[in-house]
């Protein structure tokens, strides 16, 4: 198994903040311009969340700088202790697919519990893979 495929998973969660990120732009510009708000009333995540109808994208792209910094530090700890393995990046794109399917739910019709469940499921699995990680660590790996 090549050790550099665990990065794969990285650039998948990556690429959804990116998505995230342009489509909290084209949502906003789109209601800023519509609803003539002025950029300065949105100088504050207060004021925002006062001035904005849809607000969906952005607290979306906030989770992603949430508990995905986690899977951020554990896959290069994967890699550089050579501790890549099957289960190690079925974990890994996984816990992806759970985040794209937060995201999905969280910025179209933000059922909260739909969004808790896959939340808990994606923490399921960063969990399971810090776990092994401290556990190879603890057998001398």
């Amino acid at each position: 198994m090549d050790p550099t495929s665990i990065f794969w998973p990285l650039i998948a969660q990556a690429a959804l903040t990116f998505a995230v990120a342009a489509r909290m732009y084209l949502v906003r510009v789109a209601e800023m311009r519509a609803r003539r708000i002025h950029p300065q009333d949105l100088a504050t995540t207060r004021g925002a969340s006062m001035h904005l109808e849809d607000i969906a994208a952005a607290d979306n792209f906030r989770n992603l700088f949430e508990v995905p910094v986690l899977f951020f530090a554990i896959c290069p700890a994967l890699y550089v202790t050579h501790s890549v393995t099957p289960v190690q990046l079925a974990l890994a794109w996984t816990f992806v697919a759970l985040r794209l399917a937060h995201s999905l739910v969280h910025v179209t019709y933000n059922r909260v519990m739909h969004r808790f469940a896959l939340f808990v499921l994606g923490m399921s699995c960063l969990f399971a893979m810090w776990v092994m990680f401290a556990g190879e660590l603890l057998r001398g790996r």
